[in-house]
């Protein structure tokens, strides 16, 4: 039977990397995302495959979302839980609560609604199970100088995940995170020209390809339900987080 992903965020970047390396590994894949002609385009890279615009900080939208692969596709075996956003570095003291709620309500409440929402698809179908995978961030256990809205969030994806593994028990839905660090994209440019450090300095960092990420991310959407992957940490082998500080 062929398996059913949906990739959040799957118009760009490692979203869309992701979609690309499930969709050429035989799994029936959806992508969303806020611009249906990105997602369009990386439909037609696929070759196969769907995209549904939805923004995923609004819940009716979500819900619907779900409500239309069941339609489509009939069942969902593998959500990646990985749209997100940022906003530019501040010491806490100059970020604004608007900038704040901005960062949490796409990384952490949209990440809610969506895992909530491949939960309960999970749960009702037959038969039952499937897999959660959400993208952390290393941040979230070595922050950024100037990085709290992102980094708190991060941190509460982690509780999350913890959550989930054990909520998802009885109907076989299992649930794992993937911390991934400098993957080469738009975000990560500036990185290796100069990224501010925790002593002050400025300093270029070593990124790797997304399709590292995007074979991490099939490996884990390949396992039987019967095993997991609970936290996997992918990163450029010589970047500043083992000893950053």
């Amino acid at each position: 039977m062929t398996q059913i992903a949906l990739v959040t965020g799957g118009g760009s970047g490692i979203g869309k990397a992701a979609a690309l390396k499930l969709a050429a590994n035989g799994y029936e894949v959806v992508i969303t995302g806020r611009r249906q002609e990105a997602l369009d385009a990386v439909v037609a890279e696929m070759g196969t495959g769907h995209g549904f615009a939805c923004d995923v900080t609004d819940a009716a939208a979500v819900d619907g979302l779900f409500a239309r692969i069941k339609d489509v596709c009939g069942r969902l075996d593998v959500l990646f839980n990985n749209a997100g956003n940022n906003v530019a570095a501040a010491p806490i003291g100059d970020v604004s609560p608007e900038d704040f709620m901005k960062v949490v309500n796409v990384n952490l409440y949209g990440a809610f609604l969506c895992a909530r929402g491949a939960f309960n698809m999970m749960r009702d179908q037959d038969p039952q199970g499937g897999r959660i995978i959400n993208n952390g961030s290393i941040s979230a256990s070595v922050p950024r100088p100037g990085s709290a809205p992102y980094t708190s969030t991060k941190h509460a994806i982690t509780g999350l995940t913890r959550s989930i593994s054990l909520d998802g028990r009885p109907w076989n839905i299992a649930c794992g995170q993937i911390d991934i660090g400098n993957t080469a994209s738009d975000m990560t440019e500036k990185m290796q020209t100069g990224i501010a450090q925790a002593d002050g300095s400025i300093r270029p960092e070593p990124v790797m390809a997304v399709e590292n990420v995007a074979n991490a991310v099939l490996h884990m959407a390949d396992l039987p339900l019967e095993a997991n992957v609970q936290f996997m940490t992918i990163m450029a082998t010589t970047m500043p987080f083992i000893g950053r500080g």
